[in-house]
């Protein structure tokens, strides 16, 4: 979850990405805390895609804390945590991260602001 410049109240982009088909689900944020992010995991993620065998992240503490640790456990989630200051271990969210969000142009609608009459 990284801090950017505040647009609207929001400072944040909490950024999910599957491992294998590197399908990414990002929310823009106010907070940076466990409640936004436990939140954003149940409405976005296990509602729509159902439970993860892994949750893999960094050691924020928005991240890793007992009140995560307790949702995870309650699904069978297993919690890998990465190393602190290597990036690498994070590969494909620093990419992502360093790419895409860095680059707000590139996030725009995939209708080009069009909405399509049903």
């Amino acid at each position: 979850m990284g801090s950017f410049l505040v647009s609207n109240g929001y400072s944040y982009i909490l950024l999910v990405i599957d491992y294998v088909s590197r399908w990414v689900e990002a929310i823009a944020t106010k907070t940076n805390d466990a409640r936004v992010v436990m939140d954003f995991l149940k409405s976005n993620i296990l509602c729509r895609f159902g439970v993860p065998k892994v949750l893999k992240s960094d050691q924020g503490s928005h991240f890793y804390n007992r009140v995560m640790s307790s949702l995870l456990h309650k699904y069978g989630v297993m919690h890998k945590i990465t190393t602190a200051y290597h990036p690498q271990t994070n590969g494909n969210q620093e990419n992502i991260a360093k790419n895409d969000i860095s680059q707000p142009e590139r996030l725009e609608s995939p209708l080009g602001g069009r909405s399509l009459r049903t």
